[in-house]
């Protein structure tokens, strides 16, 4: 998945603007998922949360059953393309998630295709992340935060923290599969091989890979 970005050449009075339209998935790039770390949670304008609510409404499928790209309009007039189950994903989204996420961020390092066949779409406020770009293929939102910070902290095969070891979808608690969600004073998400859950209220961080409690990392 490659992300694009077209420079537009009117902000509307400044508002930030997001589209649906139809058209096919982007081509594969490169990037990395655990870029941003250790961002705190940030909130978008009304106006880029009324032009969220908009675009949702109109979300569709193209001839080829692929999701319709969602384009949203972020600093600099610059456009940025949604595709596949990002762009799936993003449509269907919460507008207390649209509002946490934010603007996406742009560059090479902020979206694309691992190795692996991850995709991932970097935001001001957190990450919407997929297996693979495969029609069909659930996406999961992380929002930035303590369960964020915990998954991109650095961990050896086992999960214990190590300054060697591999972080985010790469690491030992492998590609979400649930968003951030919350329960009472919990909030948890869950991955391939683990979970992540914070007490808000005791400031309590539980990592769990492969069935094993390890140290968060998280100082």
């Amino acid at each position: 998945m490659r992300q694009t970005v077209v420079r537009r050449a009117g902000f509307f009075g400044g508002l930030c603007a997001i589209v649906l339209t139809a058209g096919a998935c982007g081509s594969d790039a490169t990037g990395n998922d655990a870029a941003s770390q250790k961002s705190s949670a940030t909130a978008v304008s009304a106006a880029a949360a009324e032009g969220s609510r908009a675009a949702t409404e109109s979300v569709g499928e193209t001839a080829a059953g692929q999701p319709s790209p969602v384009r949203i309009t972020v600093e600099r007039d610059d456009v940025v393309t949604l595709n596949g189950p990002i762009a799936a994903k993003y449509a269907s989204a919460t507008d207390s998630q649209k509002d946490v996420l934010g603007l996406p961020l742009t560059g090479d390092r902020n979206a694309g295709t691992r190795e692996s066949g991850v995709v991932f779409q970097q935001f001001r406020g957190g990450v919407i992340i997929a297996k693979n770009d495969k029609s069909g293929t659930p996406a999961y939102i992380i929002t930035s935060g303590t369960i964020r910070d915990a998954w991109n902290t650095e961990r050896a095969p086992d999960g214990t923290p190590s300054i060697t070891g591999m972080n985010g979808s790469p690491g030992p608690l492998g590609v979400p599969t649930s968003d951030v969600t919350s329960d009472g004073d919990v909030n948890e998400a869950s991955f391939e091989h683990g979970s992540i859950s914070e007490n808000t209220r005791t400031g309590e961080v539980t990592v769990t890979v492969n069935g094993k409690i390890v140290p968060s990392g998280l100082t």
